[in-house]
């Protein structure tokens, strides 16, 4: 059997190293994060930032930390070749476009309760607010268990001139 100076005996060269068509050393600072059976994933990283680069950033970095870097570092790589002019930037600005669109959403869908809440105490005659509904498939009613319970909570207000309204 060839012995490639790899731990526990492997046979087979990190995918770096097979890329680079390279012997695979025992101290390889690209095997513990590129496995032989993951090759694109070190193309993509050597096509956008080369070996050379890759191997000094981790070689400066504490070991712990590498990992990390190593994600960091394969995750900008194929949003590079996917998108080789914003990489990152252009997923980032996507999400963004999609939390401003919801954001949006979820404020009209805010007013839309508030006038709502608004429309339905002006329903209500002058003086009168009711205090307890029958639930006859009203949404403003939810079943939890055998209780009946308003999804809104309804509290008598009094004026300044002492009559009752209705609050929500």
């Amino acid at each position: 059997m060839k012995e490639s100076g790899r731990k526990q005996g492997a046979a087979s060269p990190c995918a770096a190293c097979k890329l680079l068509r390279r012997r695979c050393a025992q101290d390889c600072v690209f095997a513990p994060y590129f496995p032989a059976d993951e090759p694109q994933k070190f193309a993509n990283v050597h096509k956008v930032f080369g070996a050379s680069n890759v191997n000094k950033m981790l070689q400066e970095l504490p070991i712990h930390q590498r990992g990390d870097a190593v994600s960091s570092i394969v995750y900008e790589a194929n949003a590079r070749v996917r998108d080789p002019v914003y990489g990152c930037v252009g997923a980032i600005s996507s999400l963004q476009q999609q939390i401003d669109t919801l954001q949006t959403q979820l404020a009209l869908t805010q007013a839309e309760v508030v006038h709502l809440r608004v429309r339905q105490t002006a329903s209500f005659p002058h003086g009168f607010c009711p205090t307890s509904l029958s639930n006859s498939g009203s949404p403003t009613f939810k079943l939890m268990g055998s209780q009946t319970m308003p999804i809104f909570d309804v509290d008598m207000v009094v004026d300044s001139l002492g009559e009752p309204m209705c609050s929500f």
